[in-house]
């Protein structure tokens, strides 16, 4: 299981660099997604994730509870709905442009009511 694990969490740090760049591949569920497997499967790489100068401090703030700034929250929705519009747009699948709008919708939900809002301090900033 370990070996599970460990495969799929390198699998998503992999494809979570790759949504820093490409623009409709999400980046912060991937991150999250290797997180957990590394959690469970091996302590030194989830240190090297949460300690990681790019992402870490998001993780760790995430896993903590402390949750997600109010501005990352504004951009995170920004660029989902720009990039599901842009999905919805190019389908002619009724069934596919309702799909989107659901998953968009519950992550929406999910986003604004279960995720803490993080108060950013003026030294933070």
């Amino acid at each position: 299981m370990k070996i599970i694990l460990n495969t799929v969490g390198i699998l998503a740090v992999i494809l979570g660099v790759l949504g820093i760049f490409l623009p409709l591949l999400p980046t912060t569920p991937f991150l999250l997604l290797a997180s957990a497997c590394f959690a469970r499967a091996s302590p030194r790489m989830h240190n090297w994730l949460r300690t990681n100068p790019v992402f870490g401090k998001y993780l760790r703030d995430y896993e903590n509870g402390a949750g997600i700034p109010l501005r990352g929250k504004v951009w995170v929705l920004i660029f989902m709905w720009g990039s599901m519009s842009y999905s919805i747009w190019r389908t002619d699948l009724l069934w596919v442009r309702l799909l989107i709008v659901c998953i968009g919708t519950c992550v929406t939900i999910y986003l604004t009511r279960f995720v803490p809002t993080m108060r950013v301090q003026k030294s933070d900033r």
